[in-house]
């Protein structure tokens, strides 16, 4: 009776280990599967973007737009850049962008998308009081790359279209900046990166665990925090998103409100997203130091755990 005990115990292992070996397998050829075909995407855009950990983007940079808020130039690295980000999924790929519009191409820009089967899932503002006045149009969408990018080329020729030439070709410009980064730095607990006279600090949100339609969602894919700084230490502007759980809303915009920054939108980006996540933008002007300790005590009210990028 031992010996049969014994050999039954043999095959129940055995089983196992061919069962846990199959499984493995199966994740690896799916894992493979679900590779981004990126030169498909870059063939479809007519355009080559950047790569991150097997997700793929592409930036067109606003160069054409002369926005000015409280008599601050604002250029691309502010906050005025078009983007499309692409992440593998089982059947394909999901998508994920915010494409910059002017007020009077909201409705063309719409009906682009949804004739391509993408979905618009926000649109809102970055600041107020900028003239021109812009707004940014989030879209999301489920399929192959082909599909996917076919959508995002027939959005951006439509910009182009109605601009009457490429935002992305357009002179680039820069903005003056003396400000001590350094001591911006300490403040915020974070580092950044200048870019064109702006210094930009990102910062991820790695507390969370966040997914759309069942598929992670990265920084990359444009779930963080992030802040741009121009100006003089006498007089800087900052402007920014911030990434919040549901329950860290109320505690951000106190922060925010109570250190003299203005709260200018409260949205959403995605539709089906696990856990639920809030983005909110905001607009300061002031001495530079001010404005830094205000943004930190709004850090703070959210994940103990963020990390720069």
């Amino acid at each position: 009776m031992t010996m049969i005990i014994r050999r039954v115990m043999i095959s129940l292992v055995f089983c196992l280990w061919a069962l846990s070996a199959a499984v493995g397998q199966h994740a690896a050829a799916n894992k493979q599967e679900r590779k981004l075909n990126t030169a498909a995407i870059e063939q479809m855009l007519g355009m080559k973007g950047q790569e991150n950990e097997g997700e793929y983007k592409i930036t067109v940079p606003q160069h054409d737009l002369n926005v000015e808020v409280d008599g601050f130039k604002i250029i691309p690295p502010m906050g005025l850049g078009s983007w499309a980000a692409f992440s593998p999924a089982p059947k394909g790929a999901i998508l994920m962008g915010d494409i910059v519009v002017k007020e009077n191409e909201i409705g063309p820009v719409q009906q682009v998308i949804i004739n391509n089967g993408l979905t618009l899932t926000g649109l809102h503002n970055h600041f107020v009081r900028d003239r021109p006045g812009v707004m940014f149009m989030h879209i999301a969408g489920n399929g192959s790359e082909e599909h996917l990018a076919k959508g995002v080329k027939a959005v951006l020729d439509k910009v182009t279209e109605l601009r009457g030439g490429d935002p992305g070709k357009a002179t680039a410009q820069q903005v003056q900046n003396s400000l001590d980064v350094q001591r911006l730095t300490a403040i915020l607990g974070q580092s950044g990166e200048m870019n064109s006279g702006i210094y930009k600090v990102t910062i991820g949100r790695p507390d969370v665990k966040l997914q759309e339609h069942g598929q992670q969602v990265s920084t990359f894919m444009g779930f963080n925090t992030w802040a741009s700084w121009q100006g003089s230490p006498e007089r800087a502007a900052v402007a920014g998103d911030f990434a919040m759980l549901e329950d860290e809303v109320a505690p951000v915009i106190k922060a925010l409100v109570e250190n003299g920054i203005e709260v200018v939108a409260v949205h959403n980006h995605m539709v089906h997203e696990e856990p639920r996540i809030f983005f909110l933008h905001y607009w300061g002007v002031g001495p530079a130091e001010k404005l830094a300790t205000g943004l930190k005590a709004a850090l703070d009210q959210t994940g103990k755990a963020q990390e720069g990028h």
